[in-house]
């Protein structure tokens, strides 16, 4: 097996479907029996419900990483799923950001962590957090590329260039190979005009990094979470459920 390909689900937006990409798509390629390793490394921890645990009984997690108590390989926590391990995540993520302010190397332990186990994967799955803080930071030093879900609407294409501009300051200082593996529209409803402009308008300035694969408002994809199942296993027929498997082709046409 050769090492994995570590890619972040990240936009600094929240509402944009970036959890629900991270799992989805983790999930769509475990389906595809790649082995696929789920980094939870927002203090949320909604991949890790997600993915069907529960947060409140996870006791070691992403958490402990940061502050050496752990190793990632140590953190690693299968799911229903065969190919599916995750690295869960709690609130007490929230105090890292904190406690590593003065810390040297603060910005790479993730990738360190990354680097031990990335022999035993095909695909690592980072899921960050809704802000461009340490964690993100983390992320994006230890990742190959970055995989950006955008919602069609009328902001999109602001906080697009926001997230670019931060993506060549960490390949200026911490990350100078990192990628935009793809841009991916979420919440895309057809009957809506607004929907279709911004399509167009992303896929004018960015071409071929904007996935065909379009994420539909879909409502198995909304209620999916609340039963702590990948929409794979919660309504394999939906047009959600389709969408991330359709995703999860284009990801693994990309090498």
């Amino acid at each position: 097996m050769s090492r994995a390909k570590v890619i972040a689900v990240a936009n600094q937006k929240g509402g944009v479907g970036k959890t629900t990409t991270a799992v989805n798509l983790s999930a769509s390629l475990a389906a595809a029996e790649k082995r696929v390793l789920l980094v939870d490394a927002d203090p949320q921890g909604n991949s890790t419900s997600g993915v069907g645990l529960d947060k409140d009984s996870v006791v070691s997690s992403t958490y402990d990483l940061y502050t050496g108590e752990r190793t990632l390989a140590e953190l690693v926590t299968p799911t229903v799923l065969p190919h599916l391990f995750i690295v869960p995540s709690k609130v007490d993520l929230f105090g890292a950001e904190i406690e590593l302010a003065s810390r040297e190397g603060r910005e790479t332990i993730l990738r360190r962590g990354i680097e031990e186990v990335a022999d035993s994967y095909d695909y690592i799955i980072i899921d960050c957090p809704p802000a461009l803080g340490l964690l993100t930071l983390n992320a994006l030093t230890a990742a190959q590329s970055v995989l950006i879900p955008v919602q069609c609407e009328y902001y999109a294409l602001e906080g697009l260039s926001q997230l670019l501009h931060t993506l060549d300051l960490v390949r200026a200082s911490l990350n100078p190979d990192l990628e935009v593996e793809g841009i991916l529209l979420t919440m895309h409803d057809t009957r809506n005009n607004l929907s279709r402009q911004v399509e167009d308008e992303i896929r004018k300035h960015f071409g071929e990094k904007v996935y065909q694969t379009m994420i539909p408002r879909n409502v198995s994809l909304s209620e999916a979470p609340s039963h702590g199942k990948p929409i794979i296993t919660y309504d394999i027929r939906s047009r959600g459920a389709q969408s991330y498997l359709g995703l999860a082709r284009e990801v693994l046409g990309h090498v």
